[in-house]
């Protein structure tokens, strides 16, 4: 039996699946090769055992033997360091991965975020919160269009975790054809989600929820 555990929700509605965040965990155990099993947590009940594992009452987290790791992205450069497919051994390269790690989390991740979830909720688009969200992520994707307008990954010259991790957080905004100004980023995301790692993680991650559809 693994010593690595995966838990997420035992359900979510469709509307999320297939963005739930233990997919970008599924694909780096995946791409790595690492054995995992899969552990549900309820979704409609979160009680005290979840949020002393997840403080937020998020998912996912990650057991791996006696450590217990919440944050996906805490949890993908743990697992980086488990395998060189995700992360390359020399120190120029390593920190080149991480950097973007962050700019993922961070720089893109943050007006992508709340664009997404605007359109999810029918937010009024012409509203200046709405227009503020459009403008800050306009300048996020056009930067990222100059940088991979020139290069196919992002870091060390091949596929690595900063990949995995920008390619789901631009999935979100590639989900409500947000992309289709940036043709670099959109044959990224493509090229990414193309990986069988990431097919693989994908069907495990809707076959989980749809499970729950019976419960």
């Amino acid at each position: 039996m693994s010593d690595i555990i995966l838990t997420t929700f035992d359900w979510v509605p469709e509307m999320p699946r297939g963005m739930v965040r233990d997919l970008r965990v599924r694909w780096a155990l995946q791409e790595a090769g690492l054995a995992y099993r899969v552990e549900s947590t309820p979704f409609r009940d979160r009680g005290p055992d979840h949020f002393a594992a997840q403080p937020f009452g998020q998912v996912p987290w990650l057991t791996d033997g006696d450590l217990i790791i919440f944050e996906s992205g805490a949890i993908l450069l743990h697992l980086a360091e488990k395998s060189a497919a995700l992360m390359p051994t020399d120190s120029r390269s390593r920190a080149e991965v991480v950097e973007w790690v962050i700019a993922a989390l961070n720089s893109v991740d943050l007006p992508s975020q709340p664009w997404a979830l605007f359109r999810f909720m029918g937010y009024p688009g012409e509203s200046p919160e709405a227009r503020f969200v459009d403008d800050f992520l306009k300048a996020r994707l056009e930067r990222m269009e100059a940088v991979l307008a020139s290069r196919d990954w992002l870091a060390a010259g091949r596929f690595t975790v900063a990949d995995l991790l920008m390619a789901d957080v631009l999935r979100q905004v590639d989900r409500f054809d947000g992309l289709t100004r940036y043709p670099a980023c959109c044959t990224y995301v493509a090229r990414a989600t193309a990986r069988p790692a990431f097919l693989k993680a994908y069907d495990e991650q809707m076959a989980h929820f749809a499970a729950g559809d019976a419960a």
